[in-house]
């Protein structure tokens, strides 16, 4: 299973970010429209991802929910027909939340570096550290917090979890904050 060491983090400048990521990435910048959906998985996350050609892969994935860099393990397998699989695994699974974004790719020696704008929850950076299969989670742990420190990213605007899971918190507050208000009326 591949693998690699991953941050999150909260932005508010993705213009600032791409032209100080730009000045030292290898290759970008390459924009991607992604729509995830996430199905009901026990044992990690498993998501489909089409793309706007029509193609998509299918995700599977372990890792911990924590603010700074962690390890995720992953699977990832193309498919050409997105639509299909997604019906099936609903039906399979049933469908646990959906994300959709715009995604902005740069390539910094092994890290992909993202700039994401999420519908329903706004700008972000995600940094992926690929790691070697010989290589320890402490090489890739250094390497995002070099890059944390180029990019003037701070600790606090890390994020533990995945957007689906801060798209399904907005959702339960506003739920709450209705519930509350239908309450008080």
């Amino acid at each position: 299973m591949a693998r690699n060491v991953e941050i999150k983090a909260r932005v508010q400048d993705l213009a600032r970010l791409a032209a100080v990521t730009a000045s030292f990435a290898d290759t970008g910048p390459v924009d991607i429209f992604q729509d995830d959906t996430f199905f009901a998985c026990p044992s990690g996350r498993l998501k489909l991802r089409a793309f706007s050609d029509g193609t998509g892969e299918l995700i599977f994935y372990r890792r911990p929910d924590q603010a700074g860099p962690k390890e995720s393990f992953y699977v990832r397998t193309p498919t050409s027909e997105p639509d299909g699989l997604r019906e099936a695994l609903n039906l399979a699974y049933g469908t646990v939340g959906r994300v959709v974004k715009h995604r902005v790719l740069y390539i910094a020696g092994r890290t992909r570096i993202h700039l994401d704008e999420v519908r329903g929850l706004g700008a972000f950076l995600e940094l992926e550290v690929v790691l070697r299969d010989d290589e320890g989670r402490d090489d890739g742990t250094r390497e995002a917090a070099q890059l944390m420190e180029r990019l003037a990213i701070d600790a606090a605007q890390l994020v533990e979890v995945a957007y689906v899971d801060l798209l399904k918190q907005r959702s339960e507050l506003r739920s709450a904050e209705q519930c509350s208000l239908s309450r008080q009326i």
